[in-house]
């Protein structure tokens, strides 16, 4: 598959996909390819029945849905590059459907659980990794932003006056995420305690070395952090994008609202949290009705 290496960098250059995406769709290539040559093919001669045998063999090497579906992705974001540069007459993918998954409501935890967690814990307000372990996670839970975004936090993203955070999303599209006064005046002590540890980076987030931040460090704090809220086994900080959504839906804020601050491209993305919502509501109903 020769046009792999032009194809990953127009994602990256031109599409502007994440990095994260990029490294994904690069595996996934590299995987379709080695299938390929088992048969003896390469990737200018396939054709839609190769597609669906290495479908079939991912199935049963019990692959999920959603990752045999975001390796059809891949192999549709490739084979429509390939068509729009005329390098194929024929794109085999157009034969192929992705699988139908079973829908899983977003896993999140409560606003009361969430409460507790972030108000009964006390931190050494004069250590600087006790106010930022717990600011990361009050972060997160106040602005529904992903991981990734978090990282590449910077001290000028935001503005405390005003009291608003810049983000800079999927694709490079930048939104404006409104704070609350606490909060600001939380991350306004944060930043000075930083700022005076580590004087020298301007990234709003950092290791104890004062190096920036990464994914598995996160990851594992997020998962200490909401053991003492939920007993749940998904504890990342999707979990805390996911309860921020839910729990300010439940409250009454507007589903576009909610999808702007998300970042979501679309409104279909974000109704899936109408489905917790409605739960919730069902359950406070039966509680509270004097006929349930």
């Amino acid at each position: 598959m020769e046009h792999v290496a032009a194809f990953l960098q127009y994602l990256e250059y031109e599409r502007r996909y994440s990095p994260h995406t990029v490294s994904a769709y690069r595996r996934d290539l590299k995987m379709f390819e080695d299938f390929l040559s088992k048969d003896g093919l390469g990737g200018m001669d396939v054709d839609f029945r190769a597609i669906r045998r290495w479908v079939v063999v991912l199935d049963k090497q019990n692959d999920s849905t959603r990752t045999v579906n975001r390796k059809i992705s891949a192999l549709c974001s490739y084979f429509k590059y390939l068509k729009k540069k005329e390098l194929i007459t024929v794109d085999p993918m157009e034969k192929i459907g992705r699988l139908k998954t079973n829908k899983n409501l977003p896993v999140f935890v409560t606003t009361q659980k969430m409460n507790e967690l972030l108000d009964v814990e006390t931190v050494d307000t004069d250590e600087f990794q006790s106010i930022r372990d717990k600011m990361i996670v009050e972060l997160f839970y106040m602005t529904g932003i992903r991981l990734s975004e978090l990282i590449n936090l910077k001290d000028s993203d935001v503005d405390v006056g005003g009291m608003t955070l810049k983000v800079l999303g999927k694709r490079n599209r930048e939104r404006i995420i409104p704070l609350t006064a606490n909060f600001c005046d939380r991350l306004r002590l944060y930043i000075s305690i930083k700022t005076a540890t580590f004087p020298l980076t301007d990234f709003l987030f950092v290791l104890d070395t004062g190096k920036p931040l990464y994914a598995r460090w996160i990851q594992r704090l997020t998962t200490r952090k909401l053991s003492m809220a939920t007993t749940q086994k998904k504890r990342s900080p999707h979990v805390l994008r996911h309860s921020f959504a839910t729990n300010i839906l439940f409250e009454g804020a507007p589903l576009n609202a909610i999808k702007e601050i998300l970042g979501h491209s679309n409104l279909a993305a974000t109704q899936v949290y109408t489905h917790n919502s409605l739960k919730r509501l069902k359950k406070v109903y039966e509680q509270a009705h004097p006929r349930a």
